[in-house]
């Protein structure tokens, strides 16, 4: 078998998509995106002949006249103002040090989260002491990414009540290009339960609570209903085969698959069968495509 790489074969075809395509184009190392110079290199593009290249592979995305095409395997680099779920890895001096699913581990500082009691105050020496207390290595946090530094560390906050420790659920990791990039990262799903859906590509599922229950930093230890526990592991199965078959992830797919797995009467531990689970990945794009 003969395997020819893209930069190898002829640049004729223009890949880039139309103002508003629903569809991005796919392309490969290589592969030429526009032969219109008035447009601007993105992230994932270099210029060669006065034609635009991906240097990656992934899809390409265009806003106004910019160009850039995302990888479909990543690693997250970040942005200001994004949700997402990290594991305490270290507790340093007046700084946590979080896994975050980036080439560097993310820094969240004693003066960034909201201390208990709720209230807006500086910390003191004895909230210095008592930080393993707060958060410890291995605790689940949900943050917002605060700032980026010139080396690429994410500095972190936690400062508003919907953040903070996530308490029983279960996490699952995924390439960040796999998740829809929304706004609205926390959704209660009719189903029952609570989704975080992380930018860095963390997903988290845990039993839907009261508002003024959320977010706190001790952990809830009373007993989850069987009912929430199946649905649970019923959201984690259906998002796994979604992620299998590269089908992005978001609060509608997952419920379109959801619905599905229940109207085709599958078993939740089959739900992880390759047959079952391209059946219901199958039944999942046609549901969102009427």
């Amino acid at each position: 078998m003969e395997i020819k790489l893209a930069s190898e074969l002829p640049r004729i075809q223009s890949m880039v998509p139309a103002h508003g395509t629903a569809r991005p184009k796919l392309v490969t190392p290589g592969e030429i995106i526009s032969h219109d110079t008035s447009f601007m290199r993105g992230h994932g593009t270099y210029m060669e002949d006065d034609v635009q290249v991906a240097s990656v592979a992934g899809y390409v995305t265009r806003v106004n006249r910019l160009i850039t095409v995302t990888p479909l395997r990543q690693v997250y680099q970040g942005a200001i103002g994004d949700t997402i779920i990290g594991r305490i890895t270290q507790v340093q001096n007046k700084r946590w040090k979080v896994d975050v699913n980036s080439r560097l581990d993310a820094e969240l500082r004693l003066t960034n989260i909201q201390l208990p009691g709720g209230e807006q105050r500086r910390s003191s020496v004895e909230d210095e002491r008592e930080m393993r207390a707060l958060l410890r290595e291995g605790d689940l946090v949900c943050v917002e990414v605060q700032k980026i530094n010139d080396d690429g560390l994410l500095r972190l906050t936690a400062r508003s009540t919907k953040y903070g420790k996530l308490s029983q659920g279960t996490l699952l990791a995924f390439s960040p290009s796999l998740i829809v990039q929304d706004k609205q990262r926390m959704h209660d799903l009719p189903c029952g339960a609570r989704v975080v859906f992380g930018a860095n590509g963390y997903v988290y599922i845990t039993p839907t609570v009261a508002q003024e229950q959320v977010s706190t930093y001790t952990v809830n230890f009373e007993e989850v209903p069987v009912d929430v526990r199946k649905t649970i592991g019923r959201l984690r199965n259906c998002i796994k085969l979604l992620a299998h078959h590269s089908i992005m992830i978001s609060p509608t797919s997952v419920m379109a698959a959801f619905d599905q797995s229940i109207e085709q009467d599958y078993e939740i531990r089959d739900l992880l069968r390759p047959d079952v689970m391209q059946d219901v990945a199958m039944a999942t794009v046609q549901k969102m495509n009427e």
